[in-house]
């Protein structure tokens, strides 16, 4: 198997290579390399000649050392290729990686474990490691070729039905930011039900600006931390624009309520934040639930065939969440929208230079310690 880096022709139109295609993710994309090289990663966008697949590496050199490390950021994506094929392709990327001083190589493509490719990554000297991404595995719900928006409805638990309903007969309104996707028409004699989504009601940047707020705030109350604004807002506003995410905001007059970011990519909708005001569950406790439907009827529309609520496991185990567990309850109400856990094949790393990828990662700890 040959690797080689992209032509010029081929950046051209990665993204119909990397974010598109079943298994495809915006982590892949052209709008996530520019973020992390802003942050000092390097972009490796690398191609494969047997059949032309594509993979976006990043890596950052060790200081003062040489070589560096290599991660392949939800990637290489499937794109309809066996495990077995894209193991393969995992193993000759990391080996081209090698031959350009990459010491250690991270990988954690989004492969079901039911297919083996855990087994075929560590058949292949990969080791499995900690999550690099906050979740392993993911909840699903299926959207059928013929499914319509009653039968998903109706699929949907008695009791969140009756959120969702209460929701609508509120004046919560959903505003979506989005420049892709479906173009919010359903004909020229569709009714109000048929447009479920109100305008912006603010620029994207005060809307961004004010979600991240919004998670600050949700993270704060259940125990969870997040990076820094500079490195959330930017990201959202690049993949915003590339059409790769769909922001969602529940607002009452001119108050937020809630918010919901979604990605667009392969063939699924997939949820990655979500937030709420602290007054939202006593005054408007359906306002989430309606938020997530909504994100339903748009993945409907756009003929995506799944709704991925994302991920409700946290390290260092990432098990199934039990009675008992704090997430048990964001489990439940994921659940309650017909979707099922599904789990994934995590993080694997293939270590070259083992004496070099201990030393560099000291050495990477230090220079963040050292003043600037």
């Amino acid at each position: 198997m040959t690797v080689r880096l992209a032509t010029p022709e081929e950046l051209a139109d990665w993204d119909s290579r990397t974010v598109d295609p079943p298994g495809g993710h915006v982590y892949q994309s052209l709008a996530w390399a520019e973020h992390r090289s802003r942050s000092g990663w390097d972009a490796v966008h690398l191609i494969d000649d047997a059949d032309g697949a594509a993979a976006l590496a990043l890596t950052r050199p060790w200081p003062w050392i040489g070589g560096s490390s290599a991660y392949l950021p939800r990637g290489p994506v499937a794109a309809g290729a066996t495990p077995e094929r894209l193991a393969e392709r995992v193993a000759a990327m990391t080996d081209w990686l090698a031959s350009h001083g990459a010491d250690v190589v991270a990988t954690d493509a989004e492969v079901e474990a039911e297919t083996g490719y855990g087994t075929l990554l560590r058949a292949r000297g990969f080791h499995a490691i900690p999550e690099i991404q906050p979740s392993r595995h993911r909840i699903s719900q299926p959207l059928p070729a013929d499914a319509d928006e009653e039968t998903v409805r109706a699929a949907i638990g008695k009791s969140t039905r009756q959120r969702i309903k209460a929701a609508e007969k509120t004046d919560l309104q959903v505003a979506r930011h989005d420049t892709a996707g479906w173009s919010g028409e359903d004909g020229p004699d569709a009714g109000d039900d048929a447009r479920p989504f109100a305008p912006p009601a603010r620029p994207i940047d005060e809307a961004l600006d004010a979600f991240y707020t919004l998670l600050e705030g949700t993270g704060d109350r259940r125990g969870f931390r997040f990076g820094p604004r500079a490195a959330f807002v930017p990201w959202w506003r690049l993949a915003h624009d590339a059409g790769h995410l769909v922001y969602l905001e529940a607002h009452e007059a001119a108050a937020l309520i809630g918010g919901l970011i979604l990605y667009r990519h392969g063939d699924r909708l997939s949820t990655v934040h979500s937030a709420d005001a602290p007054s939202a569950r006593q005054e408007h406790p359906g306002a989430m639930h309606l938020l997530r439907w909504r994100a339903i009827q748009l993945a409907l529309r756009e003929g995506r065939r799944e709704m991925d609520l994302g991920g409700v496991d946290i390290g260092p185990d990432h098990r199934e969440p039990g009675e008992g567990d704090p997430m048990a309850g964001l489990y439940e109400h994921k659940r309650s929208f017909g979707a099922s856990w599904v789990e994934m094949s995590g993080a694997h790393e293939r270590v070259i230079r083992p004496w070099r990828g201990r030393v560099g990662r000291v050495s990477a700890r230090l220079a963040r310690l050292l003043p600037r």
